[in-house]
């Protein structure tokens, strides 16, 4: 697809509030239409994270003719791997790797974490971190459209993009004609407590599918109380293993509470037939499934060209969600969530494990409220999750719709984080943008949970 692009980049000041600042560029690459000239307005792509980079990785959905009569905008939000100023942080991606053969929630490996946080932090210190936000990277939309000479363009957003997008919405709604949000992050509420609700709801829907399929429910009963139980007892007594991985014989991994959350997040909705099998393995003193699985999300495997940039992603988390939330508060969305987990496990938010220790030490400021806003608007929108997303659940794109007057809800029954790597998911998506008004969502309704894999009797 790429291979077609005309490349180019984007000038922005750092920090719009200095006038005679520093700059940045932004990759950008515009894919031509197949029509030419095009009879659509433009898509641009806003990539998810925070961190990870539109142009070597985007979340463009496979090829289902959404550039048959439009030109793909495609950029590298500031911060990220192909701008001038990238804000990666080896360090902390070291530790993310070496965290396999900790235990996960243990004060030792929070100190651990903060000390690869503050080592990326020294190491950028001559650049202005709190330059690197929502805000900025929305006025670079607005610099991207006015430059590329468009009044108006629509919008797919991923993830952290959602985020991105709605604020976006809230200041160039007008040049707006269409948005579909893929696995929705409302900045209105995202935080630390925020990522409990998405766990909750993927596992109940994972245990509800197990039980409409005779065969897992004979094979597997009381899968819930299981998965729970093991949490428990992990956190009390965790369990050490080793697994192979391609390039990394031998890997260390360790099991603990937090860990086992861990891997249900990232294993729901994209290895969901295996689940109640890896958890009953687990059970009977098996970690393999469990551990190779959980390894596999942290060590890089194979060639890769996209490196997730974390000081962006602290930057953001660390003034416009971490701010806005007591500990107190978080602490009450995990028991509401997850009662019976031990304190230890809930302290952790998934996803977000010792984030308030590690911001402590990247110290940006708290964003202006102004990035809290909800987004009412009658702009078209799409709003389309996974069932199973226990990254970004079904009830945030819910959230968020009831204050879009335009907008249609779908959700992919048994799929997880990023609707648009689904093929139903991507022609929804691309029907969307044919006609905003009236997309076709035929294909949903053949879609169902994977059959789950059925060990044979012990």
């Amino acid at each position: 697809m790429l291979s077609r692009a005309r490349c180019g980049e984007l000038v922005v000041p750092v920090d719009r509030d200095r006038t005679d600042g520093p700059t940045l560029r932004l990759a950008v690459a515009v894919i031509p239409s197949e029509t030419q000239p095009p009879t659509a307005d433009p898509i641009v792509f806003l990539e998810g994270g925070p961190g990870l980079d539109g142009i070597a990785v985007p979340a463009v959905a496979p090829d289902v003719g959404l550039g048959r009569s439009r030109d793909l905008i495609l950029i590298g939000q500031r911060g990220t791997q192909t701008t001038s100023t990238p804000l990666l942080c080896p360090e902390l991606d070291e530790f993310y790797a070496r965290r396999l053969g900790l235990v996960y929630d243990a004060p030792a490996t929070g100190e651990l974490d903060v000390r690869a946080a503050t080592a990326c932090h020294e190491r950028l210190a001559t650049t202005d971190l709190a330059a690197y936000n929502s805000t900025e990277s929305a006025y670079d939309l607005i610099d991207l459209r006015k430059a590329l000479h468009l009044d108006t363009w629509s919008v797919f957003a991923h993830s952290y993009g959602t985020d991105l997008a709605l604020l976006y919405l809230n200041m160039d709604g007008a040049a707006v004609t269409s948005v579909a949000l893929d696995g929705v992050t409302p900045p209105s509420v995202a935080a630390l407590g925020w990522t409990w609700p998405s766990a909750r709801g993927a596992l109940d829907g994972v245990l509800r599918a197990c039980q409409t399929q005779p065969a897992c429910a004979q094979r597997y009963p009381g899968l819930g109380a299981t998965f729970v139980r093991l949490v428990g007892e992990l956190e009390r007594r965790p369990v050490t293993t080793t697994v192979d991985l391609p390039g990394h014989p031998g890997t260390q991994v360790v099991l603990d509470g937090g860990t086992l959350l861990e891997w249900f997040v990232g294993a729901a909705g994209r290895l969901t037939a295996g689940i109640p099998a890896a958890i009953d393995d687990l059970d009977h003193g098996n970690p393999q499934a469990v551990a190779t699985q959980y390894a596999a999300g942290w060590v890089n495997t194979g060639p890769s060209n996209a490196t997730v940039a974390t000081g962006l992603t602290l930057s953001i988390w660390c003034s416009e969600w971490v701010p806005y939330e007591t500990v107190d508060d978080q602490m009450r969305q995990a028991r509401k969530a997850f009662p019976e987990f031990p304190d230890s496990v809930l302290a952790q938010a998934p996803q977000l494990a010792f984030l308030r220790e590690e911001c402590a030490v990247w110290n940006v400021p708290k964003a202006p409220d102004s990035v809290r806003a909800v987004t009412r608007s009658a702009v078209p929108a799409l709003v389309i999750t996974g069932s199973l997303d226990a990254r970004t659940g079904p009830l945030w794109g819910e959230y968020v719709a009831k204050d879009l007057s335009r907008s249609t809800v779908v959700v992919l029954p048994g799929w997880g984080h990023g609707a648009f790597l689904n093929p139903c998911g991507a022609q929804v998506i691309a029907s969307f943008f044919g006609n905003p008004a009236h997309p076709d969502t035929s294909c949903v309704a053949a879609m169902t949970v994977p059959e789950f894999t059925i060990a044979p009797p012990r």
